[in-house]
Parts: C-alpha cells; structure tokens; sequence
C-alpha cells in the first residue's frame, strides 16, 4: 500500500479527522443540541397540548433536528478550514500530489462521520420526543415516519457534504461559516415563507430540507413551506451539494496551497 493509494489515503484523511478535539466535540454537540431540545419542545407541547395548534408528533420528533445542524456545519467547516488555517495542507499537497485523491478522501471521511452522526442523532431525537410526548406520541414504523427519518438523516448527511465544499472554495474556517451560517438559517426562521421572497428562497438547502423531513408546513395547507414536494427537495439539495464540490475541487486543483 503506498501513501498515494486510495486505501492509505482515506486511512491518513481519519486519522486527521480524529486527532482533532473539535472532531468529537461537534457531533456530540449535534447529538446533545437536537436530542434535548427535543425532549424539552416534546414536554412543552405535551402539557400544553390543548393550546398546540396543528399538532403533529413527526413535528415535535424533529423539529429540534434543524437547530443541531448547526454543529454539523461547524464540523463540516473545521475538517477542510483547520488545515488552511494551520498552514498544514501544504503537508498534505506534498504527501498527495494528486489533489482529486485528497480532496475525495477527505470529502468521504467527513460524510461518512456525518451519516454515521446523523443516523444516530435523528433516530434518539425522535424517539426521546416521542416518549416525552406520552400518549400523544407515535412510533418509529407508522406511517410516513421511516421515510420522514431517513430524510431527515440525509439532509444532516448532505449538509454537512456542502460546508466541506464551500471551505474548500473559500479556504478559510471564518469565511465559511460567514457565509453559511445566513444562507441555512435566515430561511428556516419565517423568511422562506415570506409571500415575495419564498419564490426564490423556497430553493435554498434549508428549505428544501425541512420539505425532506416533511416538517416544512401543516399538511394540505399551501401557505407554509416550498411548492415541491421531497422527491424535488431531495434533487435540490444534491444538487446545491455537487455544485459546492465541484467549486471546491477547481479550487484545490487551480490554486495553490
């Protein structure tokens, strides 16, 4: 096995992964930040439930899982910006020459972690609200919630893909977030739904997520979330997920370290 062959190269991209504290920090902070939020929104809206208007216990299971997303991005960014900030991808660049073999190993490692992250914090997530909900819970295999999930993990999975790629087109950790950060989360807090705005903001990666885990809206009410439905979301997050890659790869390939 030489240190330019797929296998050392993915071996080398975890290691660095892992030797990072940040690495760790910020998945259990996704777990930490959704799940008790979770349970804390669950309790809320059971004591309160004569007063929750449009009750739906999907909701509730994943309403905090936008919020821990956050931590995911924060994750995605440092895997790329802390070896631009550092100075050590120029070690990197010399160990690997080819610069597509880094680039993808790196970009395999970081979305591996974050399926594996996001499986296990959106199924906890759920299941805590749902038993913080009592009586007015539903289970894991009813209708439409297995797909609900699994949008839901794909969604954490994919944006945190997408930070990877806008770091390595910006190069840099505080830029990246500069510029996510607005992009994911001004939509998700009302303006998406903004009569002369939402034509335009119904596109961006949060909203197209929330359609994903079929928490964008109530049910047949056409004011809330996107004009699609999450076949169209599901395109339109991987489609802003290769467009961010691609920008990443030209960079890393065009410029140097």
């Amino acid at each position: 096995m030489t240190s330019n062959s797929p296998r050392a190269v993915l071996a080398s991209e975890w290691t660095k992964a892992w030797t990072v504290r940040s690495t760790s920090l910020n998945l259990l902070l996704a777990f930490a930040l959704s799940t008790g939020l979770g349970t804390l929104i669950a309790l809320n809206w059971r004591s309160n439930i004569e007063h929750v208007v449009n009750f739906d216990p999907l909701v509730a299971g994943l309403y905090s899982v936008p919020l821990g997303q956050l931590a995911l991005v924060v994750f995605g960014v440092l895997l790329v910006g802390s070896e631009y900030s550092s100075g050590s991808i120029r070690a990197s660049l010399s160990a690997v020459p080819q610069r597509g073999l880094l680039y993808g190993g790196k970009v395999l490692v970081g979305t591996l972690a974050a399926l594996v992250g996001s499986t296990v914090t959106v199924i906890v997530t759920f299941a805590g609200a749902q038993a913080a909900l009592g009586p007015y819970g539903t289970t894991l295999t009813a209708d439409g919630i297995p797909t609900a999930l699994a949008g839901a993990i794909a969604y954490l999975t994919l944006i945190c893909t997408f930070s990877m790629g806008i770091a390595t087109i910006v190069r840099s950790s505080a830029i990246s977030l500069g510029v996510l950060l607005p992009m994911l989360f001004l939509g998700a807090q009302g303006l998406g739904n903004v009569p002369v705005l939402k034509p335009v903001l119904q596109y961006l990666p949060d909203q197209a997520g929330l359609e994903l885990m079929r928490i964008a809206g109530p049910p047949g009410d056409g004011r809330f979330g996107p004009d699609y439905g999450p076949g169209t979301a599901l395109v339109i997050l991987l489609a802003w997920t290769a467009a961010a890659l691609t920008g990443g790869y030209l960079v890393l390939r065009r410029r140097d370290a």
